[in-house]
Formats: structure tokens, sequence, C-alpha cells
């Protein structure tokens, strides 16, 4: 077993099935934004710019920070201030602002690998899109088509999709930064063979809502006992959105911007691993996967396989240190708009991290058996989960980019389930119709219309169900195959 000190943290470390499209309404890939590729070459130009001058030293967050990391909770603007520090002073790492919340707080996400692979970020990110058929190969020497060895893993850590579960944006400077020190020479080893994208804060209004009131319950010396008034935050909390709906609901079905935009950035590098960051009660171990039954019957070998390689390679880090935690119990891959189901159903191996937290917790709290779970504890094992997650994507990188390859083969060539295309009648509803055919376009489901009347063989939903049974197509219907 390795070991590996930095600062707080020890760390050891889409095939869109359209049938499941359907049967939830929704599924699939966010149109790639055009401006995408010009976006990320100009992130290549100002990287090449930063590394032809001198440039200050990538400082740790207690360094960047006016205290030390845990001693407060650090709100959005304090968060994107480091995050924006440490990307102009590495060269491993470019910004990417995606939008803003409904409150105007800025969202943004990270890009995090070798130099080497930043010369050619666009490149890798255009060559994954390609092996998940969603976007044409070029033709280079009399070739189109794009092989596994042609990118790399992308491994996607999302952290703070719910405000009051603050740990997680904590963890995600102290991961940055343990990703770029120049002293870390094993997680520089891994960014040779990965790609890491940060979305350091999915939730800011959410996060700066609770973070600001607990400031102002909070005493000079933060109360451990659970009755204090710092320890019960009032409706709506900080777990909602600005509009009080939980963004973790919201993956699939993207009613609120903060989902939207996410979708859009996260479909257009369509990432092989993603890790969910959040916490639950206070008094519980930490979890990690794998995650428990059900999962979909969808979820593939592989996916299952990848989970358990990630969840032994982090008991390992948890055994080393110490910490207590579980696996396989309470969060399953089922319902399909989780921040672990939604990628999976994109052909990523998706996950849910769980730290022991939450609003109730405070920066201190006394457990039932007498002792304190510090806001510093609660960072330090997402920092060890996020670290050791990368570890693993690195050490699999070429079985995980080839399975990526493999399940979107699979979905194009021999797609799982009984019918191979749907049918949506041009007679329902036209404003409902319209908005199916605007959400699918959105997500990359590919679709056609019927051009004359025939009949095929197929079930009418809510019929008898006789497979045998006689279908009009009728001129104007939506066909959408599962051949993708």
């Amino acid at each position: 077993m390795t070991s590996l000190f930095h600062g707080l943290i020890v760390c050891k470390t889409k095939l869109l099935y359209v049938q499941i499209a359907f049967a939830w309404l929704f599924f699939g890939g966010i149109g790639l934004m055009d401006g995408l590729a010009l976006e990320v070459k100009a992130a290549q130009d100002a990287l090449e710019a930063k590394v032809a001058q001198q440039v200050p030293e990538t400082r740790s967050p207690d360094e960047f920070l006016p205290y030390r990391l845990g001693d407060r909770m650090t709100p959005h603007h304090r968060v994107l201030a480091y995050v924006r520090h440490v990307a102009e002073t590495s060269d491993k790492v470019t910004i990417h602002p995606y939008g803003t919340t409904y409150e105007g707080r800025e969202l943004v996400y990270l890009v995090v690998s070798d130099p080497a692979n930043h010369a050619r970020m666009e490149e890798i990110r255009r060559n994954n899109r390609v092996l998940t058929g969603l976007d044409a190969a070029s033709v280079v020497d009399g070739q189109a088509s794009i092989s596994p060895g042609d990118t790399k893993p992308i491994v996607w850590l999302s952290y703070n999709i719910h405000g009051n579960e603050v740990s997680s944006s904590e963890a995600a400077m102290l991961t940055l930064y343990n990703l770029v020190d120049p002293a870390n020479e094993q997680a520089a080893e891994w960014l040779k063979d990965v790609v890491v994208i940060i979305d350091p804060m999915l939730n800011p209004d959410g996060r700066d809502r609770y973070v600001n009131w607990f400031h102002q319950m909070a005493g000079e010396r933060y109360n451990p006992e659970h009755i204090a008034r710092e320890h019960h935050e009032p409706w709506p909390g900080g777990r909602p959105n600005h509009y009080y709906f939980d963004l973790n609901r919201d993956w699939a079905w993207q009613t609120q911007a903060e989902s939207m935009l996410r979708a859009d950035v996260y479909q257009a590098w369509m990432p092989h691993v993603h890790a969910d960051f959040h916490e639950m009660g206070y008094d519980n171990p930490y979890f990690f996967a794998p995650a428990a039954e059900p999962m979909h019957e969808v979820v593939t070998p592989w996916q299952r396989e990848l989970q358990k390689r990630m969840g032994e390679n982090h008991a390992e880090v948890f055994d080393w240190e110490g910490w207590l935690f579980f696996t396989k119990e309470w969060f399953d891959l089922l319902y399909p708009s989780y921040g672990d189901t939604w990628p999976t159903f994109q052909g990523a191996v998706g996950m849910t991290y769980e730290q022991a937290g939450h609003g109730f917790a405070g920066a201190t709290v006394r457990l039932p058996d007498g002792r304190e779970l510090t806001l510093k504890d609660r960072i330090a094992h997402h920092t060890a989960a996020g670290l050791s997650t990368v570890e693993v994507a690195a050490t699999n990188a070429g079985r995980i980019v080839e399975e990526f390859a493999a399940y979107f083969e699979r979905a194009q060539s021999e797609p799982q389930g009984r019918y191979k295309t749907y049918l949506i009648r041009r007679s329902n509803d036209e404003d409902a119709l319209f908005d199916v055919m605007r959400f699918m376009e959105e997500q990359e489901i590919r679709y056609s219309v019927a051009e004359r009347s025939q009949q095929v063989r197929g079930v009418v939903v809510g019929g008898a169900g006789k497979p045998s049974e006689r279908v009009t197509v009728q001129e104007g219907d939506l066909l959408v195959s599962a051949y993708q």
C-alpha cells in the first residue's frame, strides 16, 4: 500500500439505451455547444502563455484563504477565487465558466491533467465524443475511425449539489491542490493517464444560503452539542437551489438552469467515471461504491466491476487511516435522475460518496459515543475518496476507455431490450409532443418522422401487450430507434 501525505489528507492512492429513456420518458445527451471547441482551444492557448512566463507558486487552501481549511465554511466567492488562483498558477489546470445561477453566481469547472494532455485537450475531448457515436470522426489519411487509444479516461468529480453539505466544496479545493502540488509525484503520474474535471460547487445559491446563516448563528467558538441553534437551520435550508428544487433529483429531467447548463458541458465531454460528493446524517460512517441493490437491469457487468475496484481501493485508504465506512447499503442505482444513475445511463461508471455531516453537523458536532465530528474530518474523508478515484482510473486507464467504447458499440449494433423502435403518435397533444421533440434534440436522442403510413408488428402501450398486434404507423409519427 502506497501512502502519500499532503496537507490535511493522506491519499492512497451514454448507448443511450433508448428503452430506458422512454421507460422514464427522458434520457440522453444534451447538444454539444457550438463554441466549446473554440473555448477549449482558447484555454490551451492561455495555458501555453502561462507556461512561457514566470507565475506565482500555487498555494494550498490553507495558504490562500484567510483561515485554515475547516476552521470556517468557505463561501462561493472564496472557493471561486481559490480555484482561479490554481488555474492561474498551475500548468496542469484550465478553468471554464459555464453559466450562472438564478441568483447570478458563476458556475465553473476545471480541467486537470498533465501539460502534454492539455496540449491536445480538444482532440481528447472530440475523440471521446466520436467513440460514443455522438460525433463523426474526421477523415485522416483515408481513415475515419477512432480507437480507444486516441483519448484518455475522463474522471468527473461533482461537489456540493446540496448546498448544506458543505464539506464537499471544501474538499474540492484540497483535492485540486493535491492533484497539482509539484511535490506530489504520484498525482503527477496519474495525470499523465487521465483527465480530471472538477466542478467545485454545483449549487452555489444553496451553499451560500446555508453558509451565511451558519456564520450568523455560530458563536466565537462552535458548539458541538446538537441542541445548539447552529445545528438546526430553518426552512428552506441550504439543500435546494434558488427555486427550492432538489438538484440531485433533476439530472435527467433538467428543469432547473443549473441542471441544463451542467448537462450541456457534461455531454460535451462524456466522462468515463463520475463521482458525486454528498453528506448524510452526522452519525454514520462514510459510504462509497459498490452501490446498493437494486441496480437497474441495464447496469453492465463492467460498470459493476469498476465500482467494486473503486470500493476496494477506497477501503484500503480508509483502513490505513482507521476511518469507518460501509458499502452496498442505502444508495441504489435505480432511480434515473441521481448524480450516480444518470451518468451510468450515459455509459459512465457513476458513484455516490456520502460523508457524515449535513447541516445538522455544523462545523463540529458531538456524536453519541462522545467523539466530535469536525468539518476538517469531513474534508479529509472526501478528499481521500476523490484522490482514490483518480488513482483507480489511472491504474485502469486502458480498460476504462475500451469498455466505454464497447458500451456504445453495443448500443448501436445490439441494443438491449425487446423493442428496437419506439413510436410516438403525432396525434398527441401538440405542446407536449413539441416538448418531447425538443428534449430529445437537446439530449442528442436521434429520431425520425414517418414519411408514409404502414403497418408494423408491435405493442401498444396500455393495450393488451401482445407482440403479434399490428400497429399502424401514420405519416408524421415520430420514430425513435434503439440503435443509438
